[in-house]
């Protein structure tokens, strides 16, 4: 199993309605008629502190296309919550937690297979959102259970979006194109992380646990709570097989490592998941069939970084990974090492450390040639060659980036009034 690389050239939206919704009528056909030539693949780069998302071109120089507002209804989310004492207090638990003393107003972003829409989780909102790219209005909400909403993963098709709903153990399965809960299935503590099978037909979700408590110590980790890897039939959402990494970890004497799956990448013929886990600066290697972890790889640490694990946010020591199309090349965030590097997934070498401040997260550009991270630090993302491990570029974006997401907006596209 795999995560989805985008697809390169948008499939024919009438296509999809079809396969999924039976016949359809001529007028719904013709309106439904979105070509490749009728779009432009882009990223996405969502800017959590910001409430923004800019638009960037997905590969090349990167420039900057455009930005759109993604908190439009601001006002009245915060009048809603203001006037709740329980959503009061944990919109306030989370600016001063995980949002490190600001809001979290989006996590993460996708655009819907017809390019007229992003579709945004926003975490202090505890909502999904569909905005519609030309207005930049909102077209729907969904309020998830609890109180955070968290990372999404869109399946193969595009045309269901999941997202974890983090303080109610719960991920939900919408439509993106009309918000309408398809189904959802229960987790382990604090679902983070979603990935789609290449087929469609499995969802994986990683429950990370209380990564906010100071309770960080070795000693303290069974404190954190239930952490594991939940994975169901992304058509019946019952569960199929969960897999507990203390198990796999204690099996190769590894107790002192953290159980808590972070970002995830499967390689290309999904045999192999590549993992980060809390407080760890490396990855690793879990071969599926076997459900056993064969490789482990240790990075370097920056030695301007404190070994106090309470000052790592989140207990993220390396937060961000993913891999070339070709499945050769890993590229790595190492978060609180203020580094990003590519490594050899057949030697696991690691290429040259590329300095960034707090990068995010990790993803691939639209042509496969680059590894694109979000330097959080740095309010910018950067562009390093799978190659040849080398930096080629930044670009400056909105404050505090996080995920950044391949994506599909219209040929003549322009920002909505965000500007």
């Amino acid at each position: 199993m795999s995560v989805l690389r985008p697809r390169r050239l948008c499939l024919l939206a009438a296509a999809v309605v079809l396969a999924f919704t039976g016949p359809a009528t001529a007028a719904t056909a013709a309106t439904a008629q979105v070509s490749a030539a009728d779009l432009r693949e882009v990223m996405f780069v969502g800017n959590n502190w910001d409430g923004t998302a800019d638009v960037v071109k997905s590969s090349g120089d990167f420039a900057k296309i455009g930005r759109v507002d993604v908190v439009p209804d601001k006002e009245a989310r915060l009048a809603e919550i203001n006037a709740d004492p329980i959503k009061w207090i944990y919109f306030m638990a989370i600016r001063n937690g995980v949002g490190e003393g600001h809001d979290q107003l989006v996590d993460d972003m996708y655009s819907t297979p017809d390019g007229k829409s992003m579709v945004v989780s926003r975490p202090s909102f505890a909502d999904v959102v569909s905005i519609d790219l030309a207005t930049g209005k909102i077209n729907w909400r969904f309020p998830v259970s609890g109180y955070r909403a968290d990372h999404m993963a869109v399946s193969p098709d595009g045309t269901r979006v999941a997202v974890s709903a983090s303080t109610a153990n719960t991920v939900h399965v919408l439509d993106i194109n009309t918000g309408k809960q398809l189904g959802s299935f229960a987790t382990g503590d604090k679902p983070h992380e979603n990935i789609f099978s290449r087929d469609g037909k499995y969802i994986w979700n990683m429950a990370i646990g209380d990564v906010n408590t100071s309770l960080d110590a070795t000693w303290q980790d069974w404190t954190k709570g239930d952490r594991r890897i939940t994975v169901v039939d992304a058509t019946t959402f019952k569960q199929v097989k969960v897999i507990d990494m203390r198990q796999r970890l204690d099996a190769i004497g590894l107790k002192d490592y953290s159980d808590a799956v972070r970002p995830a990448v499967f390689s290309p013929d999904e045999s192999k998941l590549y993992f980060q886990v809390s407080f760890f600066n490396g990855f690793l290697e879990y071969d599926v069939a076997s459900d056993k972890i064969t490789r482990v790889k240790t990075l370097p640490k920056n030695p301007a970084t404190s070994e106090d694990r309470t000052t790592w946010v989140n207990d993220s020591r390396h937060h961000g990974i993913s891999m070339n199309p070709a499945g050769t090349k890993l590229c790595v965030a190492g978060t609180m090492d203020d580094y990003a590097t590519v490594v050899d997934r057949a030697t696991l070498q690691e290429g040259p450390l590329v300095p960034a401040s707090k990068p995010y997260w990790a993803t691939v550009s639209g042509d496969g040639k680059s590894c694109v991270i979000s330097e959080s630090g740095a309010d910018q993302i950067t562009a390093i060659d799978f190659a040849t491990g080398a930096k080629t570029m930044s670009v400056a974006v909105g404050d505090h980036p996080q995920r950044v997401r391949l994506a599909h907006v219209a040929a003549d596209w322009k920002s909505p009034s965000a500007g």
